[in-house]
């Protein structure tokens, strides 16, 4: 048994504390050079990874797809698709993880499947209300003669949530559910084969060594009870994580396929972790999805969405320990991810923009790029000092700003074509990562290929500037995750601090965290500073920066 692989004692697992990097496999590092990342792209740069000082790593899908919706419509759910790799691939970049004490962390979709899944092409294929129907949610349609959908349903990608097939006779037939795009339907989770498939899968991967999931729409597998019409409000998130009541969102009896798939993770060694992308409308619901006999680790959304407030800030804060701590689980932070704004302009946006809109071209509001990265780097800062477990998306580690100037002929986000081009969509913070400023495509590849267009100012990110650059992003996060695994500020409880209204402050043990999310300086006294968000002389604070110091 490896080191990886032994039992912690309960309450010092792995994950409870664990610095976990999100690689978004597409736009990591393509070593086929055909314009795509792949898994032996990944493995070329886990020593990169390593020195950043990360404990794991979630790749997001590589499963087998058409890639309608970038992977997360997946074909073959036990085996790699040819734009990423092999599984013999998959293994090697497992191993070589493990090799540099990284943990692997990989991404499941549930909800649905694509419609290219050989279960799907037997349900077309097959009669109403057939075996190979009940895997998915078919339904007659209402009118005279079915031409309505089942109910009034809204896709997240835009549109509506039913699709209406051709029967083998050739006749208008049976509608299919779909929360997302058409090419993703949604499997049926009352269906006891689909359960038992699913415990397949999760055996498949358990059995080559991974340490956990990540659950794609945790929240989304049970639909409510005769499928009630619901209309959402006007301005609600797409993902439903503010509304309360969504017959497709949150339904309790999610919760007993996660008291399941715990059961499952529990028959391997080295504490093998869930964790939950689950939008729900408050944090002690979310809790609820980390009860001690569920999944390990659910994100913190409410904590990723709030803005740059530090009443707001303090408030999430104190409550994500609480709910969390209320049922023995730690709590999770995260300020960026493959579905929102990067961070670094998220900060600094002047309008609301609803999660999954996007920003573009013609976007009002644009964010300013330097108060952007300012706020980032201190919410980065201000977030790597608090215990639980912290997710890191690729490329915030290099302070990239959201891609806005994306041309629309090459946008690639579902959510563009099925809002015709009204939401801009995903693709902004999926454009490929900058690693070597004077190379083709910044070092992605050396054929300069790139499924998404780079930004021409990208090369000052590349992360062979940023190491050379004591003050860089780069730096400042790989100073922040020694300081943090030095001190084991993963684990343990804070004591806030009173710094005044435009502060959020608080000590563990002798270290002090402070982050000034006002418009004035704050002066600090005597200390001696650990780590500084940005670099300023002299102890006042400036506006839109954090720092970790000792006191006198």
């Amino acid at each position: 048994m490896t080191e990886l692989e032994q039992h912690a004692a309960p309450g010092s697992e792995w994950w409870r504390s664990a610095v976990i990097y999100q690689i978004y496999p597409r736009s990591f590092a393509d070593a086929s050079g055909d314009g795509m990342g792949d898994l032996p792209g990944i493995t070329s740069r886990l020593d990169e990874l390593k020195s950043l000082g990360i404990d794991a790593i979630w790749l997001s899908p590589f499963m087998t797809s058409p890639q309608k919706d970038a992977g997360y419509d997946v074909a073959d759910y036990r085996d790699v698709d040819p734009r990423f790799g092999t599984l013999a691939d998959f293994d090697d970049m497992l191993n070589a993880a493990h090799t540099r004490g990284i943990r692997v962390i990989v991404d499941l979709v549930p909800n649905h499947s694509s419609d290219q899944h050989v279960w799907f092409q037997q349900a077309l294929k097959a009669a109403p209300g057939s075996p190979e129907r009940a895997r998915y949610i078919f339904r007659d349609g209402r009118g005279e003669h079915g031409e309505l959908p089942p109910n009034n349903w809204e896709s997240v990608f835009g549109g509506g949530q039913w699709t209406r097939v051709t029967e083998a006779d050739g006749t208008p037939g049976q509608w299919y559910l779909h929360i997302f795009d058409p090419s993703q339907p949604d499997f049926d989770w009352t269906n006891e084969e689909v359960r038992e498939e699913f415990r397949g899968v999760l055996r498949f991967w358990l059995d080559r060594g991974v340490d956990g999931f990540r659950v794609d729409v945790a929240h989304g597998m049970i639909k409510a009870d005769g499928l009630p019409d619901y209309t959402p409000p006007s301005e609600a998130d797409s993902m439903g994580g503010g509304e309360d009541d969504v017959p497709y969102w949150g339904q309790d009896g999610v919760h007993d396929i996660y008291r399941d798939w715990h059961k499952v993770m529990a028959e391997y060694d080295g504490d093998r972790a869930l964790c939950g992308e689950a939008w729900l409308p408050t944090l002690e619901k979310t809790a609820l999805w980390v009860r001690p006999d569920e999944m390990h680790q659910t994100f913190n959304f409410p904590y990723m969405m709030t803005e740059w407030d530090a009443e707001a800030m303090r408030t999430v804060i104190r409550d994500s320990l609480d709910a969390f701590g209320a049922v023995g689980a730690p709590s999770t932070w995260v300020l960026s991810n493959h579905d929102v704004i990067r961070h670094a302009s998220r900060l600094a946006l002047t309008v609301d923009s609803p999660q999954g809109d996007g920003i573009g071209p013609k976007s009002a509001g644009k964010p300013d790029p330097v108060i952007g990265l300012s706020r980032a780097r201190a919410a980065t800062t201000l977030m790597l000092a608090l215990p639980g477990s912290s997710y890191l998306y690729q490329g915030e580690e290099l302070g990239l700003p959201e891609a806005m100037e994306i041309p629309d002929e090459f946008r690639q986000d579902p959510t563009w074509f099925r809002t015709n081009g009204e939401r801009y969509g995903r693709d902004g913070c999926r454009v490929p990562i900058p690693w070597t400023a004077d190379a083709p495509a910044f070092g992605f590849n050396d054929t300069g290929a790139s499924w998404l267009p780079q930004p021409a100012e990208w090369g000052s990110f590349a992360r062979d500037v940023e190491e050379a650059d004591a003050d860089s992003t780069l730096n400042l996060y790989k100073t922040l995750l020694a300081e943090r695994r030095e001190r084991t500020l993963g684990s343990g409880s804070l004591v806030w601090e009173d710094a005044g209204s435009d502060a959020v402050a608080f000590h563990r043990g002798d270290l002090h965290v402070m982050a000034n999310l006002g418009s004035e300086p704050i002066d600090l006294g005597d200390v001696t500073f650990v780590v500084r968000s940005e670099p300023f002389t002299g102890s006042v604070l400036p506006p839109n920066t954090a720092a970790w110091f000792t006191r006198a």
